[in-house]
């Protein structure tokens, strides 16, 4: 994986003077209700990455919907920072036959409204989870039976046996199976859930929750830890504090301002731009989370025009370039990296077939030239811009510049993110309400296998948002899961990335890093992909 210089100058001008105004306004004074009033010693304050408006863990991927999962469900089972399956909610057993996987529910497991997990309650979550996420529904693919045998026993019988599912189930994300009571779970997975009550180590604080501004957790008095220590979304859950608060501060500079002057604790996601405020201050460390870091990527609407054309989604993806994209998003070439792989650089099945144009700077002569083959009628290209993410906006600038150059005509409708993430759940027509492009990120462990990458899906209806009706790729999913051993699985995925970027399924536009940023006074902090508040403490 190698990083490039940035090349895309024109469009990143006034960095040296926006750093220069943020540096002389690094010790302003953050504007009145910008933090919350809490207890410093027992609360953390955060500014996430994104305000959080949908709740519920299942009907979306969004990243700050998991978080917020993460803080007040649990899981059954889940992996340490070797990816080494291990119990959380559940002891588990494997028949010799690999046709029956047994779960017991541990003791002292309880919901916040005072009501015993039972199996009952871990059946229904999976059932709704596997309706949704794209490797739970190759699971129930094979799946002869899931009940409850008893209060504490869950049985799950295979009608074939399949390998990866506790490395499936036991997942970080991009939907983790959380385990809610079965009456909530039995919410239509089409449907999202009004009441959210789990058994995680936080309650949910909902009469203080201001949907996209300000989320308040506070600690779960009767959450009974696991004994070993805590290890990624393994181990111990000890909260050591009585209140997490995040709040919502789109603006860069005036979260980085509020972390400089003590009125928060913690930044998940630091502008590249404005790194030398925080490095500078001794009072604030200042860190990579995960060194594969994220990939950003597109993804099209395969339900109407202009994008239901395979041609000319070839078109869009040959008048792309990687290189601007992440310059203009990133900035500093330390912190990104042209990359093609599908399943991310870095990772065992990492291959760049057929990204050549991605790469190498984009070919808008040849995109208009097989843009005009197609027989292209200007239909117009909804391109959904968040404005309110620092690591979202630059891609739908740039890349609404490179469609135009090759053609396209293009509607670039702005909306914060949570506004984004919800209509990317309509199937309407782009003039009515839909869209047909938008921009996201990844982490690259969570698209790093088929079995797991949400995009690689070829499910129609049931697939994720953009709905392409791929039997091919199913087949080659199938096929990667029928392979014996990793070389022969190697083999599957390269015929994967191949067909992905033919078909152009989704565009992949590259990784980068990011930094987080907190108060000395937050210790012990897990170190993953994943911001979680559990182990962390608040010292003076």
């Amino acid at each position: 994986m190698t990083f490039h210089s940035n090349g895309f100058s024109a469009l990143t001008k006034g960095r040296s003077m926006m750093l220069a105004a943020a540096l002389a306004a690094s010790t302003a004074i953050v504007p009145a209700g910008t933090a919350l009033a809490q207890d410093e010693a027992e609360t953390i304050t955060a500014v996430m990455h994104s305000g959080l408006r949908v709740l519920d863990p299942i009907i979306t991927t969004a990243h700050i919907t998991r978080n917020h999962g993460y803080m007040i469900y649990d899981v059954l089972i889940a992996v340490n920072e070797n990816f080494e399956v291990q119990p959380q909610m559940a002891d588990f057993e494997v028949s010799e036959d690999g046709l029956t996987y047994t779960f017991t529910l541990r003791d002292g497991l309880m919901f916040h409204d005072g009501e015993p997990v039972t199996a009952a309650d871990a059946v229904a979550s999976l059932k709704r989870w596997g309706e949704r996420d794209s490797g739970g529904q190759l699971i129930f693919d094979v799946t002869a039976s899931l009940e409850a045998t008893d209060d504490k026993t869950v049985t799950w019988t295979l009608n074939e046996p399949f390998t990866p599912l506790l490395d499936i189930v036991a997942k970080q994300s991009a939907v983790p199976p959380f385990i809610m009571p079965a009456r909530i779970a039995e919410t239509s997975a089409d449907e999202a859930i009004t009441e959210y009550v789990g058994s995680g180590p936080f309650t949910f604080v909902e009469e203080e929750f201001e949907p996209g501004v300000s989320v308040t957790y506070e600690k779960f008095a009767d959450y009974v830890p696991r004994e070993e220590p805590a290890d990624w979304m393994a181990g111990g859950k000890v909260v050591n504090v009585d209140r997490v608060v995040w709040t919502t501060m789109p603006d860069a500079q005036t979260a980085i301002n509020a972390l400089v002057s003590g009125e928060i604790d913690y930044l998940e996601q630091a502008q590249i731009d404005l790194l030398p405020i925080l490095q500078a201050s001794p009072d604030l460390t200042v860190e990579v989370r995960d060194p594969l870091g994220f990939q950003t990527m597109g993804r099209m609407n395969f339900k109407y025009p202009p994008f239901d054309d395979e041609k000319i989604r070839q078109a869009a993806l040959m008048a792309i370039s990687q290189e601007n994209v992440l310059a203009t998003l990133v900035g500093n070439p330390e912190y990104y990296s042209l990359c093609g792989a599908i399943f991310g650089c870095g990772t065992p099945l990492a291959d760049e077939t057929g990204s050549d144009t991605l790469k190498s700077g984009g070919d808008a002569e040849a995109a208009r030239a097989l843009l005009e083959e197609a027989g292209y009628d200007n239909t117009p290209v909804v391109l959904m811009q968040p404005t309110d993410v620092v690591t979202l906006t630059a891609q739908p600038v740039v890349v609404a510049q490179a469609l135009r150059d090759a053609g396209f005509n293009v509607d670039m409708q702005a909306m914060d993110w949570q506004t984004l993430v919800t209509r990317r759940a309509s199937q309407s027509a782009p003039a009515d309400g839909g869209w047909n492009i938008f921009f996201t990120n990844w982490s690259v462990p969570e698209i790093s296998s088929p079995l797991i990458n949400p995009m690689v899906n070829g499910r129609g209806d049931d697939a994720w948002f953009g709905w392409p009706e791929d039997p091919a790729l199913e087949e080659l999913r199938a096929e990667f899961i029928a392979a014996d051993g990793a070389e022969a699985q190697a083999e599957v995925a390269q015929r994967i990335q191949a067909h992905v970027l033919e078909t152009v399924n989704y565009i992949p536009l590259g990784q980068y890093l990011t930094v987080q940023a907190r108060s000395n006074k937050m210790v012990d902090m897990i170190q993953q992909p994943v911001p979680v508040f559990w182990q962390v403490d608040k010292t003076e």
